[in-house]
């Protein structure tokens, strides 16, 4: 019990947590109005507006100045962890995204002509990356859901 209350103390972790969990909430009722159908994949899954990753990373950062400050080392690690976190959402994680839907193409063609078909679990994932909208409204959110649970935990910046 102890380290479960030791885990919800701490505000990062927690302020990340809601971070990832809040993008992930809203990505998915986002697929579910454009696409007029719920998929409960969108809940874990990769790729997609808002950027999770980039939600979670900058929570993180966000709490770490307010809990340690500016020139804490905690504060740092986390920040170098989210520039890298997002520049390779924005990358090399889109690029394969775009590969992958290419390649799915490729495949159907390919199909058509051999009258054989592929199931949607043999499909290579095409929402792996973000684009540079989806990684800065992450940001945003993960930013403004780091301010929500600090400041209801009482933690203000001074530094």
């Amino acid at each position: 019990m102890d380290f479960l209350l030791a885990l919800w103390g701490n505000t990062i972790l927690v302020s990340a947590a809601f971070g990832w969990c809040s993008a992930q909430i809203i990505k998915t009722i986002l697929h579910a109005i454009i696409s007029k159908a719920f998929n409960a994949e969108r809940l874990v899954g990769a790729g997609g507006m808002p950027s999770s990753h980039s939600a979670t990373v900058c929570a993180l950062s966000t709490s770490a100045i307010l809990v340690y400050g500016v020139g804490s080392p905690v504060f740092a690690v986390c920040a170098i962890l989210a520039f890298i976190c997002m520049y390779d959402a924005m990358g090399v994680r889109r690029e394969t995204g775009n590969q992958a839907q290419v390649i799915n193409k490729m495949i159907e063609s390919f199909q058509r002509m051999s009258d054989e078909t592929m199931s949607d679990e043999e499909k290579l994932k095409e929402f792996i990356g973000h684009t540079p909208l989806q990684v800065l409204v992450g940001a945003i959110l993960g930013i403004i859901v780091a301010l929500l649970v600090c400041g209801l935990r009482g933690i203000a910046f001074t530094y």
